[in-house]
């Protein structure tokens, strides 16, 4: 994989040991946090200042980005019907300037984004910043729990399948195939206003 790919992990119930380890096996030197919440009262040790303590200690940077690259926009104009919009919350300015800062970050050192979500085709990091960061040519790949390396075609790939939806499509180009597939996970993992509706799965990232 080149250098300056992005990596993402996602946090889930492991130790700290557990999720140093796993950056430390993929040459990662630096996390930049996309949680808009970062803090847990089931996983405190991954609360925003434990978790810069700790990987700070083992020589790996942190850069939190949650304002920017968060799963819940604090701007009104993201939202429809309660429900965030990715695609209006990628054309923001705030946004954008955090995916600048992720990609500088990876011309200097190898970087991985952070979230919450053990799965990367549940959470936001893959379908919302994962592909802004692809659309810019920069290779993407999903740290598993398990140690394996997803590349980020290969995880669409898999997001087709479990959808159920064809690689090919006579009617479709595969980009579009792909555009629809974003937006059907989307419409099951984007957070919702709790004022407005109830709560989807990705409101803790």
């Amino acid at each position: 994989m080149m250098e300056s790919a992005v990596l993402t992990i996602g946090h889930s119930t492991h130790s700290i040991g557990k999720l140093i380890g796993l950056l430390e096996t993929h040459g990662v030197k630096a996390v930049s946090d996309v949680r808009s919440a970062p803090y847990s009262r089931r996983q405190p040790q991954f609360n925003r200042e434990a978790l810069r303590r700790a990987l700070e200690e083992r020589g790996v940077g942190y850069d939190f980005l949650g304002a920017e690259l968060g799963a819940r926009s604090d701007d009104p104009s993201c939202y429809e019907n309660g429900r965030m919009q990715y695609r209006r919350v990628a054309g923001t300015v705030l946004f954008q300037s955090g995916v600048d800062r992720v990609i500088g970050e990876s011309r200097e050192r190898r970087v991985a984004l952070l979230c919450a979500e053990k799965e990367p085709l549940e959470c936001h990091r893959t379908l919302l910043v994962a592909r802004e960061l692809v659309s810019r040519g920069v290779p993407v790949a999903h740290i598993h729990a398990d140690g394996r390396l997803e590349h980020h075609e290969e995880a669409l790939a898999r997001l087709l399948k479990e959808l159920k939806m064809p690689e090919d499509d006579f009617f479709q180009t595969r980009e579009q195939v792909i555009e629809e597939a974003y937006a059907r996970q989307e419409d099951r993992i984007a957070y919702v206003a709790r004022s407005m509706h109830p709560v989807s799965k990705d409101n803790m990232a």
